[in-house]
């Protein structure tokens, strides 16, 4: 799967890049350059970080999914407990 990312979203991140390597770097970093070192970084490292992200939700998922009969349970058998408190009241 390929990762994309809006237009937007790519020309803040090799401005960001271009950014880095003028503060970081001896050498500053084309916009050329740095739009195809981004497009290395996702084909690369991107599915590590999407596969990792995946994983992280699957986990949270599993966590709330197996708390949902804690929050939606309802006791059975209730209808003669309202009965018996208010006899118990008298």
């Amino acid at each position: 799967m390929t990762i994309e990312i809006s237009r937007e979203l790519r020309q803040q991140a090799i401005t960001s890049i271009e950014r880095y390597f003028r503060e970081n770097m001896e050498e500053p970093i084309g916009n050329v350059a740095a739009g195809a070192l981004l497009g290395f970084f996702l084909e690369e490292v991107g599915p590590t970080l999407y596969n990792k992200a995946v994983a992280d939700v699957q986990e949270r998922l599993q966590a709330r999914v197996s708390e949902v009969d804690l929050e939606v349970h309802e006791d059975e058998f209730r209808y003669w407990h309202k009965f018996d408190k208010q006899k118990k009241g008298r």
